[in-house]
């Protein structure tokens, strides 16, 4: 980090004024900038720009949408715009049928948003770039929530912003929304809840279609599998964990992001597991610091960046999460999950805190270290997939078939 950015980053940390006074002047040069630049731009009524988690991967739904529109003869006359952080790690793309690939931040990029009928995200996109009269903005989202979302979290930990900076600027992403994206009547109203859609007068944008992302969950083969397993570089012979951690709204270090420290002794585990099973670690995208896993030989590999969580959904034999709500795609593969919350009481109390009971989710809570590995160790003779876990994906899941790209591209991308 250079000095001028390590000063800036101190006096935001320390001095409210100075952070309201430079979040102030950034956004409105950023916003004077994009105006110069879409200033006299018409709207390509067949170009959708597409991004994923604000331009780190090419994953979730915003890919199932485009590769969908991609294979179908009804969209083969529309131009479409990746945004990426790292546009060379994704080159690839400009192999495929009117694809453009542009770099976050850019003249291009903001040009594309500017320009483009469609936008598909699932996350935010930056303050200052807001649709105009005649575009789309298709809010994606990234989840069905277990954990409480932006106006629903009683004690917000944000670091960067003030309580008020906080609601304003999730008043103004929810203004932006043409549509917003819903897998079940259960995550709508949460999602209303959360970005304030009521108050907006916006109940009627959430479209109950399921998530377009999940569609491989149904429809993968064996081939699909056996093609990861390769790439991954996985052994036959072991059962495969996937663990996969959310991030600590708490855990947060100025200048780099949000840190996390893996909760389980892996030494120990390759102790005890290790001629069996295999590890995926896998991080959440907001934890900034990198893991070394080399001494575990292979027992444990971290595929955080890896861009599509779904190739590791199903390649593993058994998913271990805490509050993130992977679990929640993953009961469609009908495969068993552990819910390892080590520090239950803290984030529910005074981080989070829940949308459902946890008595709900489909898999034992677990505490310890010790019970942790006495559940791995019994699972694959212990699971089966009951009424319980059935009645779980009838209330999430319902809406999941396969089909969800192709009913929201035909829905909304007309």
């Amino acid at each position: 980090m250079s000095s001028a950015n390590s000063i800036i980053t101190k006096l935001t940390k320390n001095n409210s004024l100075f952070r309201k006074i430079y979040h102030k002047a950034s956004y409105d040069l950023r916003l004077v900038r994009y105006k110069i630049r879409k200033a006299g731009k018409g709207i390509d009524d067949k170009k959708v720009v597409f991004s994923a988690f604000a331009g780190r991967k090419y994953a979730d739904s915003p890919r199932a949408i485009y590769e969908y529109m991609l294979g179908s003869d009804d969209y083969k006359d529309f131009k479409f715009v990746w945004v990426f952080t790292q546009p060379e790690n994704y080159s690839f793309l400009k192999n495929n049928r009117n694809t453009t690939i542009v770099k976050q931040a850019s003249k291009e990029c903001e040009l594309a948003f500017a320009t483009a009928k469609y936008w598909v995200t699932n996350n935010r996109t930056s303050q200052h770039r807001y649709p105009t009269k005649g575009q789309v903005f298709i809010q994606t989202w990234h989840g069905t929530p277990l954990k409480r979302l932006r106006f629903d979290i009683e004690k917000p930990q944000d670091f960067n912003h003030t309580r008020d900076e906080f609601a304003k600027m999730f008043i103004g992403d929810a203004k932006k929304f043409t549509y917003f994206l819903s897998p079940s009547a259960f995550a709508s109203e949460k999602f209303i809840s959360a970005f304030g859609l009521k108050e907006l007068g916006k109940e009627d944008i959430i479209v109950e279609e399921g998530y377009p992302r999940n569609d491989f969950l149904v429809n993968y083969t064996q081939d699909d599998v056996n093609r990861i397993k390769t790439e991954l570089g996985l052994p036959d012979d072991k059962k495969v964990i996937l663990y996969a951690p959310t991030w600590r709204d708490d855990q947060f270090k100025f200048g780099e992001g949000y840190q996390y420290k893996p909760a389980v002794d892996f030494d120990r585990l390759q102790r005890e597991i290790g001629d069996d099973y295999v590890i995926l670690y896998r991080a959440h995208y907001y934890i900034s610091n990198s893991f070394d896993f080399e001494k575990y030989g292979g027992f444990v590999l971290d595929v955080s960046s890896l861009d599509d969580i779904n190739d590791l959904y199903v390649v593993a034999d058994m998913l271990i999460t805490d509050y993130s709500s992977v679990f929640f795609d993953y009961a469609l593969l009908k495969r068993p999950m552990l819910f390892y919350m080590y520090d239950f009481e803290q984030y529910k109390n005074e981080l989070r805190g829940f949308y459902i009971d946890i008595s709900e989710l489909p898999g034992p809570i677990i505490k310890t270290e010790d019970e942790l590995i006495n559940k791995i160790k019994s699972t694959p003779d212990d699971f089966e997939y009951d009424e319980k876990y059935k009645r779980f994906n009838d209330k999430f899941n319902y809406l999941d078939d396969g089909h969800a790209s192709e009913r929201v591209a035909k829905k909304l991308i007309k």
